[in-house]
Order: C-alpha cells, then structure tokens, then sequence
C-alpha cells in the first residue's frame, strides 16, 4: 500500500505543465459539452425541461429555416 508522501513523490515525477494542460482541456471539454447537450434536441421525456440560466440560447438552421418559411 502506498503512502500519501509516497505518492506525492511519484506525482512530483510528471510534468505539472502537462497535468495543468489535461485539467484545462477536460474542463472546457465539460463546458463545450454541456452547452451543446442543453441546446440539443431534448431525449424523450426531457421535452419540457427548462434549461438554466447560464446557457446562451443558440439558434439552430432547423429553427432559422422555419421562421423564414412562415
């Protein structure tokens, strides 16, 4: 069984720039990801759910296509 001063020695080995450039990339990965699954098309049962606040409203073609048809 490691110890935490045993670990915290091996986590010294690896590159910290390239553990700050994989943090950074999974969290604008969540932030793009969880933007582009609020403004999809909602999975059954999920049609009338509000989305929050915090994600901007994104046209669609499908949207934009319909509007200038009517």
């Amino acid at each position: 069984m490691l110890l935490p001063t045993q670990l915290i020695a091996t986590a010294g080995q690896f590159p910290t720039y390239f553990v700050i450039v994989y943090v950074v990339g999974f969290i604008a990965a969540v932030t793009i990801g969880s933007i582009a699954w609020y403004n999809s098309k909602r999975p059954a049962g999920w049609e009338d759910a509000k989305k929050p606040d915090y994600i901007p409203d994104m046209d669609s073609q499908e949207k934009s296509s319909e509007e200038s048809k009517s």
